[in-house]
């Protein structure tokens, strides 16, 4: 039966209030600890978690599959077809309390039980159906997938349109429809009375009544068009041609080449036979060769590089004299003649020193012009000079311009790549400052400065749920492990670690459980922060940890393993940099002295490393060996954000004097390559985990996304081609995008600003 299937998550407990039915666990064998920690000092850096795995076990249900049976056609009518389901009541379970434990010990007495139930069923339905809409039975259920009131299982509802009921919760009982008590007359009087019916849609999981919203309307109004839900995208961009003038490496098409290609042409072989028979009537006269033999030489003829001696390797050729101008001719127009004041400047100035060696006159006719009186004299000069100047041989390099430019490929050679945007996600009354994805893509934490910490679904931009902190959250960071269901926010000087429940409930039971598994020790040791547990009124706000400190949390970053964290404080000394393991709870301080103000921290991908930047440089210590192992220089004035390749040899520092700056740890501790795309300063910086992309933000309002191929040979450099610029964020106070993060598996994008709005770039 269907019913079977269904896993009932909500049991009626004493109280009328449901609340979850505890999983039995099977004892499992301690799984061995690895460590991957700080040298030969306990609670290293690398230590590992066992998360234990329970098993789930559940009654089944199959021997009530047909106990509604017995009702009638008048009963089954007053059922509507609604998907939302109930629970029993509690008189059901004071009158089948003696039943049940006859059913978990026999199946054959199964028939006389559900007569019995039957008949209760169908006497007091009405009173049960009344009791279970009076109390909130969905109290307890931190499931945010979905509104989920029907807790049968995942089987198609289509299976119990025909029955009064929609499947068994765990014991085994029936969840009936609710009844249904609107006709066509309400619904008409409804929609005669509220100016807002035409608006209201029917929830088919709930039965409830959903107001669409205005920018709803108008999307569902798009798409019924055929326009794109965004309304910033251009569809009628310039097309890119594809058969374009470009020499492309591959054929346009692969075809074979045709059979007459091999084949000698009947239509050329008449075409040759007519002209060879022109050729002999003397219709079609041969080309004569032509004589090759010069009439004349030429006194310059080695300026000429065909000649026999412009072949000459060091021959120099001699200067052209410069054609006349205006000046120099016999009827100049007015302004080329010199006044009095001129002639008189002239006269008094040296040869050298005049611009022209000549007065220039005005005659009316080419007749009156008298005989140049210097034109031998400087013909005669002029061969001298030609004759005796030394003559010296300049080697001049005959560049093209365009062979200095990089050959870089073109942007869409390198796709995929974000390129327009396609959500933007509303609900923060203040500036956003931080963001992170979760592992599987599906989630969006967001940190404002309104107080909240807000948790999106990506697809469709619905915030899933609103988390009240009461401060600025300052950083904000989704656990790595895609097994642990976690998300740490910085919040003046303490860190919260809360489980948003979203997604799979088997991984939200998984967490909790292993947040529950820790025993604190008998004797506790001195720390340098303080974990506190989570209050209950706390935990149904999602929060289940809180790591509190001294000073102020700026930053706050995960290990690729999900069990340790580092957080930044905002204090001078050697404590600026903390180092929390959330197995065993514990906190460190991994430094004995401070280098600088620190800006950020990150761990290394796949090796056991702390990336540390201050202001004026990027350190790499090694956590094993505890150790300083490089110290990377960015020529920076101020460093504000730092990223890590996923492949680990690369990173990117973006800093406050508009410069991005990229490593390669190879290569040298001076940087490969350093980029000034922005105006302003650089706020963020990111790699995408898969694809070759990395981006900057800055507040000029715009995203930068580069193309950052890391080749495995290790001879060859890193490629960075600037692919794209996006914009959408308003400037608010100055400021513009303050945070960027990339799609675990796709290759989008999202920002935030100071305009308080979420927006995704794909």
């Amino acid at each position: 039966m269907a019913g079977a299937r269904g896993l009932g998550l909500v049991a009626p407990v004493e109280g009328g209030l449901p609340v979850k039915r505890r999983p039995e666990f099977r004892p499992e064998p301690e799984p061995e600890e690895v460590t991957v920690g700080t040298g030969p000092a306990r609670g290293g850096l690398g230590e590992h978690v066992a998360d234990a795995r329970p098993f789930l076990l559940c009654d089944p249900a199959s021997s009530h599959g047909g106990s509604d049976s017995s009702l009638s056609d008048s009963e089954e009518s007053v059922f509507s077809g609604l998907e939302e389901s109930g629970s029993d009541s509690s008189e059901d379970d004071e009158e089948n309390n003696d039943g049940d434990g006859e059913d978990e010990i026999s199946c054959d007495k199964g028939h006389s039980r559900t007569e019995r139930q039957a008949q209760t069923d169908s006497s007091g339905l009405r009173t049960e159906m009344a009791r279970v809409s009076s109390r909130d039975e969905y109290q307890e259920d931190s499931s945010d997938e979905e509104d989920i009131r029907n807790t049968v299982g995942n089987v198609p509802l289509e299976w119990y349109d025909d029955f009064p009921h929609v499947g068994y919760d765990l014991d085994g009982r029936r969840i009936y429809k609710p009844l249904r008590t609107r006709d066509e007359l309400d619904q008409f009087l409804d929609k005669m009375d509220d100016p807002d019916f035409w608006r209201t849609v029917q929830d088919r999981m709930t039965g409830r009544d959903l107001r669409l919203t205005d920018e709803q309307v108008a999307l569902v109004h798009r798409l019924q068009r055929g326009q794109f839900g965004d309304m910033g995208f251009n569809p009628y961009e310039p097309a890119v041609d594809f058969f374009s003038g470009d020499v492309m490496i591959h054929p346009v098409t692969n075809r074979p080449a045709d059979k007459r290609s091999f084949i000698p042409s009947l239509v050329e072989k008449e075409k040759v036979s007519r002209m060879v028979h022109a050729i002999k009537m003397g219709w079609i006269q041969p080309r004569r060769p032509r004589d090759s033999i010069p009439s004349f030489y030429d006194l310059w003829a080695q300026e000429d590089p065909n000649a026999i001696l412009g072949r000459h390797r060091m021959h120099v050729p001699a200067p052209k004299l410069a054609l006349p101008g205006h000046a120099e001719s016999y009827n100049p127009p007015p302004e080329y003649l010199l006044s009095e004041e001129e002639r008189l400047a002239w006269g008094q100035q040296e040869p050298s020193e005049r611009k022209l060696n000549f007065l220039p006159q005005k005659f009316p006719s080419l007749r009156t012009v008298p005989a140049y009186s210097r034109f031998i004299q400087e013909r005669f000069e002029r061969c001298l000079d030609l004759y005796l100047c030394p003559r010296q041989r300049k080697m001049r390099v005959n560049v093209d311009p365009e062979d200095l430019i990089p050959k870089l490929p073109r942007p869409r050679d390198l796709q995929p790549f974000p390129t327009c945007q396609a959500l933007v996600y509303r609900g923060h009354s203040d500036l956003v400052r931080c963001l992170s994805v979760s592992p599987g893509g599906q989630w969006l934490a967001s940190g404002s400065d309104d107080g909240s910490l807000r948790l999106w679904e990506v697809a469709t931009a619905r915030c899933m749920k609103t988390v009240p902190v009461g401060g600025v959250v300052r950083s904000v960071a989704w656990n790595p492990n895609p097994t642990i269901c976690l998300v740490a926010a910085a919040l003046d000087d303490t860190v919260l670690l809360l489980n948003p429940a979203l997604g799979d409930r088997l991984l939200v039971g998984s967490t909790d459980q292993l947040l529950g598994a820790f025993t604190p020790p008998e004797e506790p040791a001195l720390q340098p922060a303080q974990w506190l547990e989570a209050s209950e009124e706390e935990r149904q706000r999602s929060l289940r940890l809180r790591i509190c400190h001294s000073k102020p949390v700026t930053q706050v970053t995960w290990h690729r393993h999900g069990d340790y964290l580092a957080v930044v404080l905002a204090t001078p000394g050697h404590t600026q940099v903390l180092i929390h393991q959330l197995s065993r709870r514990r906190s460190q301080s991994p430094f004995r002295r401070s280098h600088g103000q620190v800006q950020c921290v990150a761990f290394h991908p796949t090796r056991p490393f702390l990336l540390v930047a201050s202001q004026r440089s990027v350190r790499v210590y090694h956590l094993l060996r505890q150790e300083l192992t490089k110290k990377l220089m960015p020529n920076c004035k101020w460093v504000s954000s730092m990223a890590v390749h996923p492949g680990g040899d690369n990173i990117i520092c973006g800093s406050y004097d508009s410069k991005l700056v990229w490593f390669d740890l190879d290569l040298s501790t001076k940087p490969y390559k350093v980029l000034r795309h922005h105006k302003k300063a650089l706020r963020a910086v990111a790699f995408h985990p898969r694809y070759p992309l990395f981006a900057s933000s800055s507040d000029d309002g715009t995203i930068i996304v580069c193309h950052g191929m890391v080749y495995n040979d290790l001879l060859q450099n890193p490629l960075l081609v600037p692919v794209k610029v996006l914009k959408g964020h308003t400037l608010t106070r100055d400021l513009g995008v303050l945070d960027v993060t990339f799609h675990p598996t796709q290759p989008w994008i999202f920002s935030s600003g100071a305009d308080g709005t979420i927006r995704l770039f794909t």
